[in-house]
């Protein structure tokens, strides 16, 4: 199961709220027996919206690409890549100065 997302959160927080004051006000209950049943109604309520809310759409998007596990040319049938460009890791930056400093 995913994590619930915000809007999940709020809506169900609102709706456990808003399910509570409602009851306890139509019902006009004093007793705790009474009283207990009303928050569990509530959240049990709120509970529900939160689950039955649509989450996310899809997966995130990202600048990068999605490639395969076996790789465009090993799809393709052509052989011979050793699948190093797969994976790239960027390079350190290193300021302009750096490589010029004199001295310790």
């Amino acid at each position: 199961m995913q994590r619930p997302n915000a809007a999940q959160l709020t809506y169900g927080s609102a709706t456990v709220v808003l399910a509570t004051v409602a009851l306890l006000l139509l019902s006009g209950t004093t007793t705790l027996p009474g009283i207990a049943a009303v928050c569990a109604a509530g959240l049990l309520l709120g509970v529900l919206v939160a689950v039955t809310m649509p989450g996310r759409a899809g997966p995130v998007k990202t600048s990068a690409p999605v490639r395969s596990a076996s790789g465009t040319a090993e799809a393709s049938g052509t052989s011979g890549t050793s699948g190093n460009e797969e994976i790239r890791v960027p390079a350190a930056r290193v300021g302009g100065s750096a490589g010029t400093r004199i001295g310790s």
